[in-house]
Order: structure tokens, then sequence, then C-alpha cells
């Protein structure tokens, strides 16, 4: 049962923590996207590996008898590694492309941290494999006290954004006018909550994938709304419903691929970083205003229709055309475009000859009338030469709507010649 995810000793830990950690890795992450720092998130994460090695083999040389204390030395190493990074990073963006310090921050720390850990292999083995784990998360091993250390993480990121979402969003949209009123300090302190997501996020996700967590959620979000509010709410649900599913594919694929003669595992924090990358990939592909498909779907529908506007224009022009003549102009669409205009009422077929309907003269007539006032406009208004304002009415003529046709009219006195000398439809 899915209930069993939050209510079980053993399932609601890891559930409900990493459920409260993707709502608050997920928050912040709307920031860095709109922000387009997302590869800061990327470099932090990276940047808490040596803070970790050497806090975890600091404590394995001078308090071995303090291996409980392993969680704490792990988020003081990060944090302090992670805050270094950051002042590096400031330091190098005023000295060089932002981009390029960033990654050299990243592969310097992270550097850093491989040799720690190699090091570590030899002295202190059992330590390493204990940080070694961390790279991907240990979700599954959860307690009540992640918990609560995650739900307080995330209230306390929720309840700031709440109060200075103002601020926030003139940051995010209107930067001169929030330096002008001095609240730089926002952004210093979004700084600081990502700073603590991104460590407190090590022991679920990992610091490896933690960046994807970050990202992936706020990425789907956006795809859906054009508003910070609906955005960050958004992107915190995405969060959550990774988080969940993540846990739940976790167990269940493990009992599915588990057999009596072996026993694989699919790591819960690799799978929440899945299920997000999923849930963004989808968002990008079907998310009905942005949306990949839904975007060539409404390409190729205002391509088909102007398709049938040409050929309805073409008709108005030269008279009844055969069905051959009409197929070296239009080529393969020809078909489910006349199909289209057939069944609007606008043309019909007699002695193998397609002719226009009286709607299908007056709708040509509107397009004809339309291509001709953008021409006139064109050359009197800003002055083309006749040869090259024909293509820019050709492509204009399908998206003037009748509010711009009423002000053309107006602006151009209600004219009768284009500037070829042909006349000017009236008004259907």
């Amino acid at each position: 049962m899915i209930m069993d995810f939050f209510t079980d000793p053993v399932l609601r830990a890891p559930t409900w923590a990493t459920l409260f950690m993707c709502i608050a890795s997920s928050l912040m992450g709307s920031f860095l996207f709109l922000q387009k720092k997302t590869l800061l998130s990327e470099t932090l994460s990276h940047a808490t590996y040596p803070g970790v090695c050497i806090a975890v083999m600091g404590l394995g040389l001078f308090a071995p008898t303090f291996e409980s204390w392993s969680f704490l030395a792990v988020l003081v190493g990060a944090f302090i590694s992670a805050f270094l990074a950051l002042k590096m990073i400031h330091f190098l963006q005023k000295r060089m492309r932002p981009d390029s310090a960033l990654c050299f921050v990243l592969a310097l720390f992270f550097g850093i941290g491989t040799v720690s850990i190699s090091l570590m292999q030899t002295i202190m083995p059992a330590f390493q494999k204990q940080i070694q784990m961390l790279l991907f998360g240990q979700a599954a091993t959860m307690t009540d006290l992640h918990i609560v250390l995650y739900g307080a993480l995330a209230m306390i990121i929720a309840c700031i954004i709440f109060f200075i979402f103002h601020p926030l969003r003139a940051l995010l949209f209107d930067r001169e006018y929030a330096q002008s009123v001095g609240i730089n300090r926002v952004e210093k302190m979004i700084f600081w909550l990502l700073l603590f997501s991104l460590i407190l996020g090590i022991r679920s996700v990992g610091l490896v994938l933690m960046s994807g967590m970050v990202i992936a959620p706020a990425v789907a979000a956006r795809q859906f709304t054009n508003h910070l509010h609906k955005m960050l709410i958004l992107s915190a649900f995405f969060g959550a419903l990774s988080g969940v599913m993540g846990n739940i594919l976790s167990v269940y694929g493990t009992i599915a691929l588990s057999t009596e003669t072996r026993n694989l595992t699919l790591p819960t924090g690799p799978m929440i970083v899945l299920v997000g990358g999923t849930i963004a990939l989808l968002s990008l592909a079907f998310a009905p205003g942005r949306g990949l498909v839904f975007r060539k779907l409404r390409i190729g529908s205002f391509r088909f229709r102007c398709v049938q506007e040409n050929i309805l224009k073409c008709l108005w022009k030269k008279g009844p055309i055969s069905g051959k003549e009409l197929r070296t102009s239009f080529g393969l669409s020809l078909f489910f475009a006349l199909l289209s205009l057939r069944k609007n009422g606008w043309v019909h077929k007699q002695n193998r000859l397609y002719h226009l309907t009286l709607d299908g003269h007056r709708k040509a007539s509107s397009i004809v009338r339309l291509h001709r006032l953008w021409e006139l406009y064109l050359a009197n208004m800003l002055k083309l030469q006749s040869e090259k304002i024909h293509k820019t009415a050709e492509e204009m003529e399908h998206i003037l709507t009748p509010d711009i046709e009423e002000r053309l009219t107006r602006l151009l006195s209600n004219p009768v010649i284009d500037p070829h000398q042909q006349p000017i439809p009236g008004k259907q």
C-alpha cells in the first residue's frame, strides 16, 4: 500500500525526509533557474566533497571513539568547504567569465576531494566507505530525526520566501530597482539558504546528484506558468512528487529485481533524481503552453492555415484551377488543405476544377486586403523599396488581426490602391 510509505516505522523516515528535502531544494532551485545560475548548485554540491573527506578523516584520526558523530562532522566539513568555494567563486567572477570561474572551482574542489578519498582508502578504509556512500546518498537509512531536520528546513525556507516574496520578485525581474532601494541582502539570504539546502541534501540524494534535484523541479514548473508564485508552488509539488515516487520505485523495484540467487537494489537517492528528471523531460515535451509537442502542433497548425489561405488567394486571383495545377504550387499538403477548405464551405469542385464559394471569395478577399494594406504601409510609412515589400507582406498577411487591420485602414486613410497600383478589396 502507498500509505505504508508514510506510516510504516521503516519506510516513513526515508519518505517524509526526502519529501521535505525535495521541497526545500526545489524552492531554492527556482530562484537559481530564474537567475540563470543553475551551474552554481552543481559547483557548490561538488565543492562539499573535500570538506566531507577532510572532516571525517580528522574525526577518525583525532577522535575515533566518536564515530557516531560522523554525520555532524560531514555537515560541518561540507559547510566550510562549500563556503570557501562560494567565496572563491565571487573572487574569480570579478576577474573572468562567470561560467569559467564555476567550472574552475568545481574541478579544483572535486579534485581535492578525490585525492582525499584515495588517501582515506589506505589510512582508514572504514570511514572511506561511509564517505563513498555519500556520493549518491543514503536515503534508505534515514531516521525520524531526519524528518524533523528536513521538515524544519523546508518550513524555514517556505516562511522566508513568503515574508520576503516582493523583494525577491524585484530582485529577479527588476535588479536595478532592487539595488536602488537596497535589498541586495535578500540575494545573500538566498545564497545561504541554498548552501544549507545543498549540505543537508547530501545525506539523502548525494553530493553528485544533489544539483539535479535542485534544478529538475524548477525546470518542470517553468513550463506551466509565467507567474513566480505559481512556479514556486509547482516546483515544490514536483519536488515532493519526486521524493515520494523515488522511494516507492526504489522499494518495489528492488523487490521485483531481487531473486533467491542475487540481491539487486535500486538506491533511493538516484531514483529520486531520475523521477525528477523524468518529470522535467515530460514537462518540456508535453506542457500545454511551452511543451515541445504542443509547440510543434501549433507551428504545424499555423503552417497548414497558411497553405489554406494561399490556396484561397490563388483561386481568387486566377479563378477556377485544376488539382494538377495546384499540386505544382502546394505539394503534398494540398490534399488535406483542399479537404479542409471544402469542409469549411470555402471551395467546391466542379468539372474537375476547384472554385471559390461565396464565403470562400469573402475569405480570400480579406486575405488579399491584408496583404496589400501591409504592402502600402511598408512603402508609404517605412519607405521600403517596392521589390522588397512583397515577401514581407506574404508572411504578415497570415498574422494580422482585425484590430491591426482597422488601425492600418485609419492610418492609411482607407486606401483603395496598393503600391503596385492593384485595387485593395473592401472590408468583408
